[in-house]
Parts: structure tokens; C-alpha cells; sequence
């Protein structure tokens, strides 16, 4: 889902969201990925903007998914109780109420998020649908490390992202460089528009396991990208190119 955000305004994301889900929904879709902080943009003001662990951004996410019988995800700006700094929290949201979160590893440094959010220190791994699926965020990309040592066991990688336009190439070409190396599918979803001083081009990306583009949201405009993933495609491509096992 390549949307644009309303920035610091969750009720306002949250109810314009909610016809893309179901467009995207009526369109087959059975996982609808969100963008990082989805509700709020990049915000630091995490006074403002944090939500405790089942605020009302993550109910909206288990909402939206026992609605329409999917799997919807996205990254939420959350204050857990006790801790000085907030984390960028990717919580994905089952049909059946299940529900699973990751918390971001790296901080974006240069940006100053590591000043309001703590990193993570856990790899999650959930199985949607038979699909053995990887969380991670935004700038998590740059550090193929993360990638590597849960390749073995994963089918599809999800990144949500802020990713600035004028860091474009970078972003598309990481993402095509961790669905080769890993021989996995990466969906890479960020958002368009702007907000906080920077501008949003999208290209989103749905890449698979030999690093051929099947979606591509270039054009810097509000759309459903829309893919299969087969876990046939996986298994032989790993087969033709044993490269996985090489590996020290």
C-alpha cells in the first residue's frame, strides 16, 4: 500500500487508510502491508504521537484484518510502559486475531531517531499463510547482516519504510540486493507525499527470489501494488543455485 500520510494526525490516516485496505482486499489481496509509522509519519515528537502496545493504531490493525479476513500490517510509533524511549514497532495483524510485532534494530542515526527510539534486538519470523515472512524497517535495509543469518528459513522479507526521494536509488537497489542474496522474496513498501521537511517518492518494490521487479511503485503517486508469492519459486530457485550453503 504506497500512501501518503497526514502528518501526526492517526484518526486521519487511520479513516483514509481504511478504503485502501478494503480496495485492496476486493482485489484479492490476502497480506496488505503499510507504510513505517503509517499512522503519524517520521515523527520524533514521541510525547505527541506514541501509543502504548494495544493503542488505538494496533486495535485499528486487528480491526481491519478480522473485517475483511486478512493479514494487515504496518509500523507504529509505541511508548512501552517503564522504558525512557519509544520503539518503531511493525505489528502485523492476523485474520483469526493473531498478532505479532518487531521492533526496529537500527535507528536511522543520521535522521536522530536513535534520540527518541530504541533499537531492537530480536529477529521475528511469522508464518502468514504458509508463508515463512521476515519484519524489519526502513533503514534496517541498509544492514544486510540482519538479512543473511535468517535466510535459510524465511520465504518473504517485509520492509516498510520512510525512504527520502533524494535516497531513491539506494532504496531501490537494496531491495533488489536482499531478494538476490537471500533468494527470498522483499516486499519494500514506502510512502509518498511529504512530511517533517522531506519529500517521499515511493518505489515501492515487490522483488522476487532471482531479483526480478514484479511490482513497481515509481511515479511518486498513491498506489496497490499487488503480487504473488510462490513458495514453489523459492524452493527451486534455491535448488538450480545452491548459494545459501556456501556462506561462512
Amino acid at each position: 500500500m504506497q500512501h501518503d500520510i497526514v502528518w501526526e494526525d492517526p484518526e486521519a490516516n487511520r479513516s483514509r487508510l481504511a478504503g485502501l485496505v478494503a480496495d485492496a482486499t476486493i482485489g484479492g489481496a490476502e497480506l496488505v502491508v503499510l507504510t513505517e509509522m503509517f499512522a503519524t509519519g517520521f515523527s520524533m515528537d514521541t510525547d505527541a504521537i506514541a501509543e502504548p502496545p494495544d493503542g488505538p493504531t494496533v486495535d485499528w490493525l486487528r480491526s481491519q484484518a478480522a473485517e475483511h479476513g486478512v493479514w494487515v500490517g504496518g509500523s507504529v510509533s509505541t511508548r512501552v510502559e517503564g522504558e525512557p524511549l519509544a520503539v518503531n514497532r511493525f505489528t502485523v495483524a492476523g485474520p483469526q486475531g493473531d498478532q505479532h510485532h518487531y521492533d526496529k534494530i537500527h535507528p536511522f542515526t543520521y535522521g536522530g531517531e536513535g534520540e527518541y527510539y530504541r533499537g531492537g534486538d530480536v529477529h521475528v519470523v511469522v508464518d502468514i499463510a504458509g508463508v515463512r515472512t521476515a519484519l524489519f524497517v526502513c533503514y534496517d535495509l541498509r544492514f544486510a547482516d540482519e538479512f543473511w543469518p535468517l535466510a535459510t528459513d524465511v520465504d518473504l522479507y517485509l520492509v516498510p519504510a520512510n525512504w527520502p526521494a533524494r535516497r531513491r536509488a539506494h532504496w531501490r537497489a537494496l531491495l533488489v540486493a536482499r531478494a538476490i542474496e537471500n533468494q527470498a522474496y522483499v516486499v519494500g513498501v514506502n510512502r509518498v507525499g511529504g512530511g517533517g521537511g522531506l519529500d517521499y517518492s515511493g518505489d515501492s518494490l515487490i522483488v522476487d527470489p532471482l531479483g526480478e521487479i514484479l511490482a513497481d511503485g515509481h511515479g511518486g503517486a498513491e498506489q496497490i501494488l499487488t503480487a504473488d508469492i510462490a513458495l514453489d519459486h523459492v524452493v527451486a530457485v534455491r535448488q538450480r543455485f545452491p548459494f545459501l550453503a556456501d556462506r561462512r
